[in-house]
């Protein structure tokens, strides 16, 4: 018969081999160098902070603002830079070239280029501000109630969001803009936000979504704080980084949708000085002279502005862009 094996246990001990000693320094003799010291003096640098950091260091976002900076210059005191009144037109100055105090000359009506340039930026802008600010207003309050509370309301403010993403916001503008007897800034701004409110709202419901599940929620949830204290304090502070980004890129857009609508007719009146109106008025004579340069030049600087602030905000809150 084979021979049982032996099992072989190892002994625990707690012996201890050559050169397996474990020395501890004394703290007197440990050098601390600099990059283990913590300065506790320095206050905690918050999201914004780093980001208006971030923003100061980036060209593109300098460019933008001092070209933004400019625009609302222009649109707030067109005064300062032309004193000439936009609607005067005469049929003597038709077509003139430029001349001491008109330096983009006269279009097909007399009417001085320059002045109308930049007398247009105020209707633009104010368009976009005002789109803009309802478009965040609604949109942002919609989509924060219905991702902070979810259920019922989130449902229903979904599906209505879904029906609007249906229709195309230049589409939508133009039919409900031919329905309309007045046509003013705020029927123009109204018709932007009433079919753009969706993206706002899908941007922060699923912002204040990822923010609910955060620890301070729960922390001020633990100390009673009711639910709607909760998502003014505590959610939506940390949740209007990507709103903000959106905001300022749409603002662009809607600048670009108004000048389209006033092209086609439909946008604002003919009686109130804008791009879009004037770009319509002298398309015909886009073969023959410059005079369309113009303000199409200031519409394109104007968006381009926006849309390049936009893009270093996203970059300065975007956490995985300040990590790359």
């Amino acid at each position: 018969m084979p021979e049982p094996q032996t099992e072989i246990r190892a002994e625990s001990t707690n012996e201890i081999h050559p050169g397996q000693e474990h020395f501890v320094a004394p703290p007197d003799e440990v050098e601390v160098l600099a990059t283990d010291r913590v300065d506790e003096a320095a206050a905690p640098t918050s999201v914004w902070r780093e980001a208006w950091q971030q923003l100061r260091r980036n060209p593109i976002f300098l460019v933008a603002a001092l070209l933004i900076l400019f625009i609302l210059l222009v649109a707030i005191w067109p005064s300062l830079f032309s004193g000439q009144d936009p609607r005067y037109c005469s049929g003597d100055f038709s077509m003139r070239p430029p001349s001491s105090g008109h330096p983009f000359g006269f279009d097909k009506q007399g009417c001085d280029i320059y002045t109308r340039t930049v007398y247009g930026a105020r209707a633009s802008v104010e368009t976009g501000l005002g789109a803009t600010l309802l478009f965040v207003l609604i949109g942002g309050t919609l989509g924060a109630f219905a991702g902070y509370y979810g259920g019922l309301l989130d449902s229903v403010v979904s599906r209505i969001a879904e029906i609007f993403y249906a229709l195309p916001l230049t589409l939508a503008a133009i039919v409900l803009m031919q329905l309309l007897h007045t046509r003013t800034v705020w029927t123009v701004m109204i018709t932007l936000a009433s079919f753009s409110w969706p993206q706002a709202a899908r941007i922060a419901r699923g912002a204040v979504i990822q923010a609910r599940n955060s620890e301070y929620v729960t922390a001020a949830k633990a100390l009673g704080v009711s639910r709607f204290r909760t998502l003014i304090r505590h959610v939506l502070p940390n949740s209007t980084g990507p709103l903000i980004v959106v905001s300022t890129i749409s603002l662009g857009v809607f600048i670009v949708t108004e000048a389209t609508l006033s092209y086609l007719g439909v946008g604002l009146s003919r009686q109130i000085v804008s791009w879009g109106s004037d770009i319509a008025a002298d398309q015909k004579e886009i073969r023959t002279s410059g005079i369309l340069f113009y303000p199409a030049t200031a519409l394109a600087l104007t968006v381009l502005s926006f849309i390049m602030l936009g893009d270093a905000v996203r970059d300065a809150l975007d956490p995985k862009a300040r990590k790359r």
